[in-house]
Formats: C-alpha cells, structure tokens, sequence
C-alpha cells in the first residue's frame, strides 16, 4: 500500500515546529481494500480511514469538482487511478502540498518548500477559487505564521479579492466560519487574520461588526493609535501573548468595543456608553456564528465591564461587590482571571504601552477572595432567611471587599469575614 504523509505534519516538521496530528493519503486503494487491511471508515463526505494500531486518518487520493455554492458544493472522486499529484493539486497551498514517503523523501510538484523557504503563502492552482473556505484559511494560517515572516503571495491576494467581491463567502456555514476565527484567535499574531481578511476584502462579510470599528477615531490621549480597528488588532495580539491559545480570552479581547462603531459622529472622539452598546452587535455576531456558550458570557462581561475594572480602585465597595455578582463570580471565580486577561490587554494593547503594568487584574481576583471568604454558614443560628440571609451575607461581602482594600496583605479581610 503506498501511503505518504501529507499537509501540515510534513509543512511544520520543515519549519521546525513542534508536530501535531498525522494525516496519510493512500493512492491506488479502495475502500473495499482499506477495510480488509484492519482501517476502520470514518469519513463522512469522502473516504478516510483510522489505522487498527496507531488510529491516524488515511484518506484515499481522491480529486474533487465543483458542483454548487460553499465549501460543501463539490464532487469528489476516490478512484483508484487518483494520483499523488492529483490529490496533492486540489490542496489550497504550496506549503500544504507536500508529501513524504515512508523512506522521508519529499514529493513536491508544486514549489512547497521553496515557499517555505521564502516565508510565502502561495495557492496551489485555480481551483482555490473554487472554496470560498479557503479565504479565511489563508487569514487563519497568516495569524499562525506571521510571527515567522510570512505574507501572502500578492497572485493570491488578487485571487482572494475577486472571491470576496463574488459574494461566495455568504454561503459559508456559521459552523465552519467559527472555527477558522476561534482557531485564529488561538494562534499568536490574530491581528493578522483581520489584516488579511480587511486586505481582500472579505472583514466585511464575515465580522462585519469588528470591520466597522476600522476608521473610528478614539481620543489620543488614551489611544496613540487612534484607530479604533487598529486598536483591536493590537488588544487581539496582547490577548494572545497574556493568554497563549485561550481563544475565549481572544474572542473577548476582538469584541469588547464593538459598540464604538456606533458613537455618534457629533460625539467623536469620544465614546460615551460604549461599554453598553456594544451588547447589541456583540450578541447579534453571537446568533450569526453560533458561538460557544463560554464565549459569549466571557465576551459580554468583557464588554460591560471593562471600564469598571479599569477603573477599579475609584468604585465603592459596594459596587465592586456588584460587579462581582454580575460576573456570577461568587459561583464561577474563574470569570474573574479570564475578565482580568481581557481587561489586560485592552489597556495594554495601545500603541506604546504595550509594557504597562495593569495591577486591577490581581487586585481584583484580590477582592473577590476576600467576599469568597464569607460564607453563609457563618449566619447559622442567626435565624435569618430568604432575602435576610442575602442582606446579611452581601453586607459582610461588601465589608470584607473593604478590609481587603485596606490591608494589602489580606489580614483584615480574613478577619471580617468572621
């Protein structure tokens, strides 16, 4: 059986990262034969086995036509007179079209490891054209590798401009549109994504609210930058550095000032009551992406209350009590270290203050150790229920939040806690 290494594994071993899944395309197979050999068939949409032993995918060289609109629109043909060659010409680029036998020797028709080389991400051929996926695949990959120099071949840029303005993207499934932006979030550079989709044209249909945010002008004296987008692809990059591969971090850091691109113009530079606006078309992209349940409450959080944590020490203690409880963070603590990510890195991801230091994030975890520190338990024998036990229970809260603020070392709040 002739089976060769395809894709990212052999692309990432050459750029001398560490290895993720193994795929293997098998060239002159049926799917009878697979299954008499020990694979077990998994795929759906086309012929893709797992090894008896070692479980990685095997997909059957196959070839694939257009047939309809999206990325599901297409024919695909597994016969067994499929080429290496033929498969490795459907792939989207020259750098995922290389494969290796087992003896380590590189099969390369297309100029993959030149591009490597070269730092350049080159579509295969003019079928690229065919998958309007491929578009934000390009975006995903640029966030991944920008970091190592690369930058899209200016053929496929043009290529990718003429898909865009073809309106194929809106046929993309919500499914798949959120899994190439989360998997972009969790990479190293996400600005990049944004900078290549905005490039070719495509921010619009696929995050048309982060691409009106691109032209917005915010004060200087709290944005060097200005620009609200660039504001955004800089809060996104710090989010990825303060919270490597959290991409609920990184979904929150893209969202959390949406609602400026509805200030008034009157109103420009400034943005009042931004914080709250921003719930509107942060829950509208929500609906349209299907996005997961974790990212949106992080993203909502983030949204209403990155003002407040900035401005953390000026609030009553009562009021950081309240933000506490908004962030239910007396059930689930662990909002409180993701909000002071996000928070984090919308204060540092500003041009020129990128190493500034944000204490609110430890002083706020800080604080909500202190209220954790009350327990009900603590009223028993007091007779007190229903809203009197939630009076009595807040008002030590918000007193321990107190002790906490005036004695650095926590002592005093362990102490008002009892």
């Amino acid at each position: 059986m002739q089976a060769y290494l395809v894709g990212g594994a052999v692309r990432d071993r050459l750029l001398g990262l560490p290895p993720g899944d193994r795929d293997f395309v098998v060239v002159g197979q049926t799917p009878e034969a697979m299954l008499a050999r020990g694979f077990r068939a998994v795929g759906r949409d086309f012929p893709v086995f797992l090894h008896p032993r070692s479980h990685e995918e095997y997909a059957l060289a196959r070839t694939e036509r257009k047939s309809g609109r999206g990325h599901r629109g297409f024919v695909v043909d597994a016969d067994p007179s499929v080429t290496l060659e033929d498969d490795l010409c459907r792939r989207d680029f020259t750098v995922n079209a290389i494969a290796q036998d087992e003896t380590g020797n590189l099969v390369d028709p297309f100029g993959g490891v030149r591009d490597l080389e070269a730092r350049v991400l080159r579509h295969v051929g003019a079928a690229f054209a065919e998958d309007p996926l491929r578009v934000l695949r390009a975006a995903r990959f640029m966030a991944r590798f920008a970091a190592l120099g690369f930058a899209v071949a200016p053929e496929t840029m043009q290529l990718m401009r003429t898909m865009a303005a073809s309106g194929e993207l809106a046929a993309l499934v919500p499914e798949r549109v959120w899994q190439e932006l989360a998997r972009a979030l969790a990479s190293g550079t996400p600005s990049a994504f944004l900078r290549t989709l905005r490039e070719c044209g495509a921010l619009a249909t696929v995050l048309p609210e982060v691409d009106a945010l691109y032209g917005v002008p915010q004060r200087a004296q709290f944005h060097p930058e200005v620009d609200t987008g660039v504001h955004v692809e800089l809060v996104c990059d710090m989010a990825a550095r303060l919270a490597p591969g959290d991409g609920v971090v990184g979904f929150a850091a893209l969202t959390h000032d949406l609602g400026k691109a509805l200030t008034t113009a009157t109103v420009l530079p400034k943005h009042i009551g931004h914080e709250h606006a921003g719930l509107v078309p942060l829950r509208a992209l929500c609906e349209r992406l299907r996005v997961p349940t974790g990212h949106r409450r992080l993203a909502e959080m983030a949204c209403r209350e990155h003002l407040n944590v900035h401005r953390l020490d000026e609030l009553r203690d009562d009021t950081v009590h309240d933000l506490l409880l908004r962030c239910d963070a007396f059930r689930q603590p662990r909002w409180i270290a993701q909000l002071g990510l996000v928070c984090e890195a919308d204060k540092r991801g500003r041009a020129g203050h990128a190493e500034d230091a944000y204490p609110q994030a430890a002083q706020l975890q800080r604080l909500l150790a202190a209220a954790l520190s009350v327990r009900a338990a603590a009223f028993a024998g007091r007779e007190l229920q229903g809203p009197a036990l939630g009076q009595a229970l807040r008002k030590a809260r918000i007193a321990a939040i107190h002790a906490a603020r005036q004695a650095p070392d926590g002592a005093a709040a362990a102490q008002a806690a009892t």
